[in-house]
C-alpha cells in the first residue's frame, strides 16, 4: 500500500474508491459533513462500513501521507487545498481529482506546492459507478508519472499522463463536458417539448433513422462545414425552433445558444468551406484571443 493514503472529502467518488481498492485503515478520511451534528453519525457510519479510519480534521487526515486524494465537490476544491497545505508532508502528492477549471487547479496547486507538497492535476473522465477503481483518469503536471505509478499502486486501473503542466488535465475534462453535458442538456430540452407536443415517439423514430457517423472528427467536420456553409439559414430556422419551444411552455435555453453560434459562424462569410477538419478550425480558431 506504500504508506497512508490521505483523503479529502468521503462522499461517493472517496466511498466507492476506498471499497472497491479496500484501502482499509491505510486510508485515512476527512469529510466536512463530520463538523455538523446532524451529518456526524451518518457520515461515522460511512467510515465505518468501508474499513477507513475517520478523522476530525483535514489535517489529521493528510499529515504524514506520501499520497492525498481530493475529492471534495467543486466549489469545495481550492479551498480543501489551501485548508490541507499547512499539515501537507514534503514531497508528498497531492492529486486534486475535482472536476473544475484549470484556473482553479492551477491556485489549488500554487498552494500545495507554496507548502512543500507536489500538486498533481487528476481528471476523473467517467462516473465512478460502476467503473470503481477501472475509471479512466487522466493525469498532468512535474510529478504526474510518480502519481501514476502511485494510483496504479493502490488499485486505479486506468491512468495515463498527458504533460507536464498543472491544468492540461483539467482542460480535457472540462473542454469534453461542453460536449457531455451540453448533450444531455440539449436532450432534457428535446425530448421534455416532444413529450408536451404529443410527438415522443415520431421524434425517436427520426432520430433513430439519422445515419449514424463513425468518429467525433468526421462528425465535427461535417457538422462545421454545414455551420459555415448554411449558418444563416440554419440560424433563422433555428429561430422558428425557439418559438416552437415558446409555444409548448418549454424555456429554450439551448436552442436560443444555438441559434446564436449558428449565426456566428454563419456569418463570417467563410463559405466554401475548406476541405478537412484541421483547415475549418484554422478559420474559425482567434488563437491571439486564446493565448
Amino acid at each position: 500500500m506504500h504508506g497512508k493514503i490521505g483523503l479529502i472529502g468521503f462522499g461517493e467518488a472517496g466511498q466507492a474508491f476506498a471499497r472497491a481498492g479496500a484501502w482499509g485503515a491505510a486510508a485515512c478520511a476527512y469529510d466536512k459533513l463530520t463538523d455538523e451534528a446532524a451529518t456526524r453519525a451518518a457520515k461515522q457510519a460511512e467510515y465505518d462500513f468501508a474499513g477507513v479510519n475517520g478523522m476530525p480534521s483535514t489535517a489529521a487526515a493528510v499529515g504524514s501521507a506520501p499520497l492525498i486524494l481530493s475529492l471534495v465537490t467543486a466549489d469545495q476544491a481550492l479551498a480543501a487545498a489551501r485548508a490541507a497545505a499547512p499539515a501537507v508532508a514534503a514531497g508528498a502528492l497531492y492529486c486534486d481529482m475535482n472536476s473544475v477549471a484549470p484556473q482553479t487547479k492551477r491556485a489549488a496547486a500554487a498552494a500545495i506546492e507554496d507548502a512543500g507538497g507536489d500538486f498533481v492535476d487528476v481528471a476523473v473522465m467517467a462516473p465512478v459507478h460502476p467503473a470503481g477503481l477501472a475509471v479512466p483518469l487522466l493525469l498532468s503536471g512535474p510529478r504526474a508519472e510518480d502519481a501514476a505509478v502511485r494510483l496504479s499502486a493502490i488499485g486505479f486501473a486506468s491512468v495515463q499522463v498527458i504533460g507536464d503542466q498543472v491544468g492540461a488535465a483539467s482542460t480535457v475534462k472540462m473542454v469534453r463536458s461542453v460536449m457531455v453535458k451540453g448533450m444531455e442538456a440539449l436532450t432534457a430540452e428535446c425530448l421534455i417539448a416532444a413529450e408536451l407536443a404529443g410527438v415522443r415517439d415520431a421524434l425517436l423514430a427520426s432520430l433513430d433513422a439519422t445515419p449514424s457517423r463513425q468518429s467525433w472528427a468526421a462528425r465535427a467536420d461535417y457538422d462545421l462545414d454545414r455551420m459555415l456553409v448554411h449558418g444563416l439559414r440554419r440560424a433563422a430556422e433555428m429561430e422558428e425552433a425557439v418559438r416552437t419551444l415558446e409555444g409548448l411552455g418549454v424555456d429554450p435555453a439551448m436552442t436560443r445558444g444555438t441559434v446564436a453560434v449558428q449565426r456566428a459562424i454563419g456569418g463570417r462569410g467563410l463559405a466554401p468551406a475548406p476541405d478537412g477538419l484541421a483547415g475549418k478550425l484554422e478559420l474559425l480558431v482567434d488563437r491571439g484571443a486564446a493565448a
